[in-house]
């Protein structure tokens, strides 16, 4: 009975063992930190380094590529990677400018590719209070990492020289060989097979996180040019379909204008279906407005809520009011070369009369007197020298041609201009 006991056992571990994998706690995954640092890229990495840090890895690689970004999320991503259970490698791979230096200097560990640079951290805008802020951040994270914090805020304060490496009055920007020299980076190479047997991590199986399609239109759209840009369009596509009859490419270019406007800033977390909903609402009270004669309640409001939505869909409002701004004065400027090319829309043409009645067409403001003209009279009162006259037994406005004219003398007219009649005493 032990006998067949034993052999059974081993059969039942022999197919259960296969089953169980020890992967989780043998990864490496690599998460990469690309392109402008905005809100969005801190979405991805905060909802990526959840998912990663529960399958229990041995570390995380972040393979940074940047010229920077907003330094708010800048500041909310290095304090993701410091709270990290898991060891944590920075590796530069390309580039780490501005923002970016932040985030490489928070991991554990700090590798270089052979081509990489990093520095030039100098705040936009530059102003003391900023800067000061920038600095005390940098230098915080240095000294927490035991990175020299004097060279980190070198690279954000051009105003600190150090002897042998950078002059006063200039950014400092380390290559490769110097971040390694000065103790910034640990290492510099372009195989992970040397970062992992650097940190003695062999054996290891590594996982690339690839950005979905939606986070990388989420940070391409929220970057502040490209939003402008968006915003510009969508009024322009607004314009045009309001100067142009139907529904037709203007209202087209409209939709996907504002779509990927407000699309792509809530996908950022920039915002959220508020502001979207209040834009909307906006623009059909504008709609009600110019169904109904003036101008009330209904377009002051319908202005006040579109404006709002837009400028809320931005995560800054300094942002917001710039690309506004620019967004509004190219829409007019494209609206009057529409006025001038002869485009007006009919609700244009229910306010402004534009049509005349011209006499060279025969069109006249009142009944020509010309009939008159040479016809004898009498004045019925005095031309000094407006007064009137009678001529066929109907009484008519008269001008004096030559001077005073007394009542019940005959007339005879000489002129016409228009509806003015002239006369002559005889």
């Amino acid at each position: 009975m032990q006998k067949r006991f034993i052999v059974l056992l081993i059969l039942l571990i022999a197919l259960v063992l296969p089953s169980i994998s020890f992967a989780d706690i043998n990864d490496v995954y690599v998460i990469p930190i690309k392109g402008d640092i905005n809100r969005a890229t801190y979405n991805f990495l905060n909802h990526t380094m959840d998912k990663v840090i529960k399958e229990n890895p041995k570390a995380i690689i972040f393979e940074i590529d940047t010229y920077g970004g907003v330094i708010v999320e800048a500041e909310k991503i290095k304090n993701l990677i410091i709270s990290s259970p898991v060891p944590t490698i920075a590796y530069v791979n390309n580039k780490a400018e501005s923002a970016g230096v932040l985030i490489a200097i928070a991991a554990d560990n700090v590798v270089v590719s052979n081509t990489a640079t990093i520095g030039s951290a100098e705040t936009i805008p530059n102003t003391e209070k900023v800067l000061s802020m920038w600095r005390g951040l940098l230098r915080d994270t240095a000294q927490y990492r035991n990175r020299d914090p004097e060279i980190i805020e070198a690279m954000a304060d051009k105003d600190i020289e150090i002897e042998g490496l950078i002059e006063k009055g200039k950014l400092l920007n380390l290559t490769s060989h110097e971040a390694v020299k000065y103790g910034i980076a640990d290492l510099a190479t372009d195989s992970y097979d040397d970062i992992l047997e650097f940190f003695d991590l062999a054996n290891v199986n590594i996982n690339h996180v690839e950005e979905s399609l939606q986070v990388k239109l989420a940070k391409y759209i929220s970057n502040p040019y490209i939003s402008s840009l968006l915003l510009t369009i969508g009024f322009v596509g607004l314009v045009i379909e309001i100067l142009t009859p139907g529904f037709g490419i203007g209202g087209t270019i409209s939709i996907i204008g504002f779509g990927l406007y407000f699309g792509g800033n809530i996908l950022a977390g920039n915002s959220h279906w508020t502001s979207l909903i209040l834009f909307v609402t906006g623009l059909i009270l504008l709609v009600i407005e110019a169904m109904i004669p003036g101008f009330g309640l209904p377009g002051i409001s319908g202005i006040i809520l579109v404006l709002i939505g837009t400028v809320l869909a931005m995560g800054s409002l300094k942002t917001a009011v710039v690309s506004l701004s620019i967004a509004i004065l190219i829409t007019t400027i494209v609206t009057i070369v529409l006025i001038k090319m002869g485009y007006r829309s009919k609700l244009l043409n229910k306010i402004v009369l534009d049509t005349a009645h011209e006499g060279e067409r025969g069109y006249l403001s009142v009944d020509s007197p010309i009939d008159y003209l040479n016809k004898e009279g009498k004045s019925i009162t005095e031309l000094r020298p407006a007064g009137f006259i009678e001529i066929d037994g109907e009484k008519l406005d008269a001008l004096s041609d030559g001077g005073f004219i007394p009542k019940e003398m005959p007339i005879k007219v000489v002129r016409v201009e228009g509806s003015k009649i002239f006369v002559r005493r005889l």
